[in-house]
């Protein structure tokens, strides 16, 4: 007969309950999946969107990264942060997502290993030279801060090493620790979409040809359907999710702004990329060049949804350099790298996904922007000059000459000057209270739009590359042959066309934040040694404290009495 008052029936009793509770947990865990982030800034939460694009996989994700070997302590944390994100991507794709990590250093030979370094290149995981100071002596070696994606046949590649150059190696570590979700769903998204997006260029008006945006068609051609778009020809515009207008030089009829509007009022998005005044370096060559304005008759329609390009040119101290011609020696003319204060380095940015730790943006001839009144539109600036910049109104003086001047460092003093905005919500048509262009279609006219976006940039150059003298092929955009730096041109643009399309959400993995918290090293200096005390010797004291009280508890309870 079982004794229910005894203590071991209680224990064994006690433990089959405990296990009995354990398999209902884990019952009810296997169709109820959760997880939970502790951390502050919630750095192990992944995105709604990118969860869902994990969901949909019907075949498995390989990912190889190729950030291994002997690193630092950066790169190791970023190493970290990497398996840290594709273990979740495992975990939402119900492990789906096959990871392993690679040394491009282990290769048999040094044959062997410039083979495969140079196909990581030609897939885009490009090398980045870590030179570190160890004991005195210093080293340099490459490591490939990239990984390759492959799925269903298909491959790409990613860098996952990205940031603003401008600031700390820390800071630039962690900001490529914040876009590892974007960057890495990004690329799975890449390769797994099938109901693609329609981007129209838009063609005529004197825009950039071809060969001059071959780069940043290339690049969208990756995750988009791209088609060229000429608005005379064009009577309805809805077929496409967004419109990209690069750098027109001839005015727009009031015909095709009718199309842009309505296109607009209808829900469409728009990304305005446009030069308010009429400069190129092949003008700048020639001494009392000016620049005037282009007639391009967009200034009622932009002004109408918030905005306004002004007819001036920014100069900045923070730009980018230019050979110039300094004197002559032995019959050869000497060249001199110089800053050129029309093309700056847009560096200073809002805090928003389209701009979120992006390296600096090369701008060529940019003016400012300024914001009007519009009701029911959110105006966010997300660009900026630096603070060391200053603005020239038309007519502008543009002569390579001037480079040879001193410049005087209290002119430029007018501040971060804006050069792009977002635009977003319920456009009032510019045709509002106005007689409809002759020979639209006037029966579907809205006065009032419906939620929509816009971008405007003023700068059009941002979006065009240059040309290879020798090969006469497109460069990459954002390519600087002076200096042989490619700036986030492209990352940027991309951003914002991804922002217009609304790309499932992917975007907003780009808000994603990651604090760092470093040690007070003035504090470790000074209090070191009590710091030292309490983690080392406190520790010891209490374990002392609780063997004694233990000690005399038992002592207590078993001494004879």
């Amino acid at each position: 007969m079982v004794n229910w008052e005894s203590k071991k029936t209680g224990d064994f009793l006690f433990l089959a309950n405990v296990l009995v509770l354990i398999a209902l947990l884990n019952l009810v865990s296997a169709d109820h999946f959760f997880r939970i982030d502790l951390t502050d800034e919630k750095r192990f939460t992944i995105k709604p969107q990118t969860k869902a694009l994990l969901n949909s996989l019907t075949d498995d994700v390989y990912v190889e990264v190729y950030l291994e070997g002997d690193l630092n302590a950066s790169f190791k944390r970023l190493k970290n942060s990497i398996r840290e994100v594709l273990d979740e991507f495992r975990i939402y794709s119900g492990n789906k997502v096959k990871v392993s990590f690679v040394d491009p250093s282990t290769a048999l030979s040094q044959q062997a290993r410039n083979e495969f370094m140079e196909e990581l290149a030609r897939k885009g995981v490009n090398a980045t030279r870590l030179v570190e100071r160890r004991d005195g002596q210093t080293s340099e070696k490459l490591i490939f801060p990239g990984a390759v994606l492959a799925y269903g046949g298909l491959e790409t590649g990613v860098m996952l090493l990205k940031g603003n150059k401008a600031r700390s190696s820390e800071e630039e570590i962690n900001q490529s620790i914040e876009g590892l979700e974007y960057e890495l769903a990004n690329a799975i998204y890449k390769l797994t979409n099938i109901d693609r997006k329609r981007i129209g260029i838009v063609q005529g008006h004197g825009a950039l040809d071809s060969l001059s945006f071959a780069s940043f068609n290339n690049a969208l051609l990756e995750l988009y359907d791209v088609f060229k778009v000429n608005l005379q020809r064009k009577p309805v515009l809805k077929d496409y999710d967004a419109l990209v207008i690069p750098k027109p030089t001839r005015a727009f009829s009031e015909q095709d702004k009718y199309k842009l509007d309505q296109y607009i009022m209808n829900g469409g998005r728009v990304l305005f990329l446009l030069d308010k005044l009429e400069a190129t370096m092949d003008s700048a060559s020639h001494e009392g060049y000016f620049a005037f304005p282009y007639e391009l008759r967009l200034d009622d329609l932009l002004f109408k949804y918030g905005v306004r390009i002004n007819a001036d040119l920014i100069q900045d101290r923070s730009a980018a350099m230019y050979p110039v011609i300094t004197g002559e020696q032995g019959g050869r003319s000497q060249l001199q790298l110089m800053d050129w204060p029309f093309f700056p380095l847009i560096n200073q940015y809002a805090d928003h996904p389209i701009t979120r730790n992006l390296d600096a943006v090369l701008a060529k001839f940019v003016s400012t922007i300024d914001t009007v009144k519009a009701e029911g539109i959110t105006k966010t600036p997300l660009a900026f000059s630096s603070a060391f910049s200053r603005k020239l109104s038309a007519p502008v003086p543009v002569s390579i000459n001037e480079l040879r001047k001193n410049v005087k460092p209290e002119n430029f003093n007018a501040g971060n000057l804006p050069v792009a905005y977002l635009l977003e919500g319920n456009f009032t048509s510019v045709f509002k209270n106005r007689f409809l262009p002759e020979g639209v279609d006037q029966s579907g006219f809205n006065a009032e739009g419906v939620s929509s976006k816009i971008i405007v940039v003023s700068d059009g150059d941002i979006a065009r590359n240059d040309i290879n003298p020798r090969s006469g092929n497109p460069q990459q955009l954002g390519f600087d042959p002076f200096t042989n730096y490619t700036f986030a041109n492209e990352e940027f643009l991309l951003n914002a066309v991804a922002f217009l399309t609304d790309e499932n959400g992917l975007i907003k993995a780009r808000a994603k934040e990651v604090k760092i918290r470093p040690l007070n090293k003035e504090k470790i200096r000074t209090e070191k040694l009590k710091w030292q005390i309490i983690n080392i010797g406190l520790p010891l004291v209490v374990l002392i404290a609780f063997g004694l009280v233990l000690m005399y508890l038992r002592k207590r309870k078993f001494s004879i009495r």
